[in-house]
């Protein structure tokens, strides 16, 4: 992995009902600012949103919200960013974030959590760019998905070196780490197979 600018981070605009989640994303967006890591997300300023957001600016650290303008008020558009994006769609919000960051961290979340992500391991997958992403699997939270992962590979859904390049990391400090050393083959769903 190159240089790491700045990390992009999926994760709730719910705080959940764990609060080790809330201090997952306060520690996480600490340690980017500590590590002078700019720091992209969904713009909102609640939830674990708010939380990544609002730590890495207390540690003086660079912060990019990008934030589709129908779900600012919505979210509670962060208004004291570094930057806030305002895009139209939620398709235009994750392509920016792609732009702007290097590599990915999931944070406990929802729905739009599980999109966010798998839409970044598809576009890894299909050869569409390389950008490594971690699982932060705070209090088992992506337990069930890194299982299901492992039986997709079992029933011949996913091949093993994509599944190997999704990495998972059971505490925050890790998530850095592992990131720069992620070492993403160049894997293409169709093109890599061996026909011969």
């Amino acid at each position: 992995m190159g240089e790491l600018r700045r990390i992009g981070v999926f994760c709730g605009s719910s705080t959940g009902t764990d609060p080790t989640h809330v201090a997952a994303a306060s520690e996480l967006g600490a340690l980017l600012a500590a590590e002078g890591i700019g720091l992209v997300y969904g713009g909102g300023a609640v939830g674990l949103m708010g939380a990544v957001a609002d730590a890495c600016l207390a540690a003086g650290g660079e912060v990019i919200g990008v934030i589709p303008t129908g779900l600012f008020s919505k979210e509670v558009g962060h208004t004291g960013l570094t930057s806030l994006l305002e895009v139209a769609t939620m398709h235009e919000r994750k392509a920016r974030m792609y732009e702007l960051a290097d590599a990915f961290a999931a944070l406990p979340g929802g729905l739009g959590t599980l999109e966010e992500l798998a839409e970044v391991l598809t576009w890894n997958q299909l050869g569409i760019h390389r950008r490594p992403l971690a699982l932060v699997d705070v209090a088992g939270h992506f337990t069930g998905l890194l299982a299901w992962l492992d039986r997709a590979v079992a029933d011949g859904f996913v091949r093993p070196e994509h599944r190997r390049s999704i990495l998972s990391v059971a505490d925050v400090a890790a998530v850095v780490p592992a990131l720069r050393a992620a070492d993403l083959p160049a894997l293409h769903k169709w093109l890599d197979l061996d026909e011969t």
